[in-house]
C-alpha cells in the first residue's frame, strides 16, 4: 500500500538521502539524524515525521529539527523543498518553516516576539523563548518569558485559531481556570496568559501528594457551561478507537488482529450513548495545574465541546494507568491515585461503560511509543495493548457484578 511505502521511506535508512539533499540546497552536510516523532495516518494517505539532525554548514556544526511529509497536494510555500524518490512525493522543511503552521517562524523569532509584546504594552527588555511542544503540521507551543511577563504562544493551522480564541473566552468567562486569550492573528498565532501552578504529572513524579480527588475533578467538569454544547462536536478517543487500532496495526503488523479485536470489544461494550454533555474532550494529568490540591489551571481546551462525561473521566483514568505502566519510579503513586479516582467516578457514571471507554483511550495511546520513537517501541506498544485488555476484562467483571 502507498501509505506503508510512505512510512517505510520516512522512517527507514533511505530517508537519509532525502535529508542530505534538502540540506545541500543550503550548503550544509548531514552528519547524523534520528527520528523524533511519527504521525502516520493511513486513512488520510499522509505520513509526517520530524528528525533531530546534526549538520555541518558554513558557520560550523549545529543541531536542527527537520520535518518531512507526504500527502501535501498544494504548492509548497517558500522555504519548503518538494522532493521525490521516484515513487513518493515528499515535502521537507527545517524548523520553524512548517508548511501548515505559518506563524511558527514568528513565534520562534526573538525580534518578532519582542515587537508582539510591545503591542501588548510589555516594556522593553530581553525575551526568552522555549519551544514546549511541536507536533509537525498540527500545532506548537512556545513559552515566552520577559521582564514581568510570562505568556504562551500557541501556533495552530490558521483555520483553527479564531475558534480556539472563542473557546478560551467562553470558558474563562464562565469562571473556569483556563488561560485567558489575549488575542490572535489570522496566520494562526494565539496569545495566552501564563497560569501559576504545578502540573499533576509533575506532582505524581514528586510522590503524588497532595492531588485532586475524584470529586475535585468532577466539580471542575460541572462548571463547564451549557454553551459548550453549542461548539462543533468532535469524536472522542473511544469513538475513534477503530482508527487508532488501524494506526497501531500498520506500525506493528504482527499485532494487527489483536488491535482490531480490542477495538471491536470496546465499541460493542460502550454502545451508542448520546454525546450531549459539556466536556473538555482531552483531559489528563498534564492538562491540570495545581496549587496544593486546588486546581489552578485547565489547559488545552481545543477539544472542548459536546460529548460524554464518561469520556472525560475515562481519559483521566487511561492516562494515569499508562503513566503508572511507563514510569516505574512513581508507579505506586499513580496507581493509587487512579484507584481512588475510579471509586469516585463509579458513583457518578456507569462503571461498565467507564472501564470500556478507558480501554478505548488506552488503545489510542498505544500509538504513542511508535509516534515518538521510544527505544523498543514494539514492546511498549504491546504493553499498552495488554493494559487495554485488562481494562476490558475489568468492564466484563463490572457487568457481571451488576448483572
Amino acid at each position: 500500500m502507498t501509505d506503508d511505502l510512505d512510512l517505510a521511506l520516512l522512517t527507514g535508512a533511505d530517508v537519509e538521502d532525502l535529508l542530505a539533499a534538502a540540506l545541500a540546497t543550503n550548503d550544509e552536510q548531514l552528519v547524523s539524524w534520528r527520528v523524533l516523532q511519527v504521525d502516520h495516518r493511513p486513512t488520510a494517505a499522509s505520513t509526517t515525521v520530524s528528525y533531530d539532525v546534526t549538520v555541518d554548514g558554513p558557520t560550523g556544526r549545529s543541531a536542527q529539527v527537520l520535518g518531512a511529509s507526504t500527502g501535501l497536494t498544494a504548492d509548497v510555500p517558500p522555504g519548503v523543498l518538494s522532493m521525490s524518490d521516484g515513487q513518493v512525493q515528499v515535502a521537507v522543511w527545517r524548523l520553524p518553516l512548517d508548511p501548515a503552521l505559518p506563524a511558527l517562524a514568528t513565534a520562534m523569532d526573538d525580534t518578532a516576539v519582542r515587537d508582539l509584546l510591545t503591542s501588548y504594552d510589555v516594556g522593553p527588555g530581553p525575551v526568552r523563548l522555549q519551544v514546549r511542544s511541536y507536533r509537525p503540521r498540527r500545532r506548537a507551543v512556545v513559552e515566552v518569558t520577559a521582564p514581568g511577563c510570562r505568556l504562551f504562544l500557541k501556533v495552530l493551522r490558521p483555520s483553527a485559531v479564531a475558534a480556539l480564541h472563542d473557546r478560551h473566552r467562553l470558558l474563562h468567562g464562565a469562571g473556569l481556570p483556563v488561560p485567558r486569550s489575549l488575542g490572535w492573528r489570522d496566520d494562526g498565532l494565539l496569545v495566552l496568559e501564563g497560569l501559576a501552578g504545578t502540573t499533576l504529572r509533575a506532582r505524581l513524579r514528586d510522590g503524588g501528594s497532595p492531588a485532586p480527588t475524584g470529586e475535585d475533578l468532577i466539580a471542575v467538569l460541572d462548571r463547564l457551561p451549557p454553551a459548550v454544547c453549542d461548539l462543533p462536536p468532535r469524536r472522542s478517543w473511544t469513538d475513534a478507537v477503530a482508527h487508532y487500532a488501524g494506526v497501531t496495526a500498520s506500525a506493528l503488523p504482527d499485532e494487527a488482529a489483536r488491535c482490531h479485536q480490542l477495538a471491536e470489544r470496546v465499541l460493542t461494550t460502550v454502545g451508542d450513548a448520546p454525546a450531549d454533555q459539556p466536556t473538555h474532550g482531552d483531559l489528563y494529568e498534564t492538562q491540570l495545574l495545581l496549587d496544593g490540591r486546588r486546581i489552578t489551571g485547565l489547559l488545552d481546551v481545543d477539544t472542548a465541546g459536546p460529548g460524554r462525561r464518561t469520556d472525560d473521566l475515562a481519559c483521566l483514568l487511561a492516562h494515569v494507568s499508562v503513566l503508572a505502566q511507563r514510569e516505574p519510579s512513581h508507579r505506586a503513586s499513580s496507581s493509587a491515585l487512579g484507584t481512588r479516582w475510579l471509586r469516585a467516578f463509579d458513583r457518578t457514571v456507569d462503571p461498565v461503560e467507564l472501564r470500556a471507554r478507558t480501554a478505548g483511550v488506552v488503545v489510542s495511546l498505544a500509538t504513542g511509543p511508535h509516534r515518538v520513537q521510544e527505544a523498543d517501541w514494539p514492546a511498549a506498544t504491546r504493553a499498552r495493548l495488554d493494559l487495554a485488555e485488562r481494562w476490558l476484562d475489568s468492564a466484563d467483571r463490572a457487568a457481571m457484578a451488576v448483572g
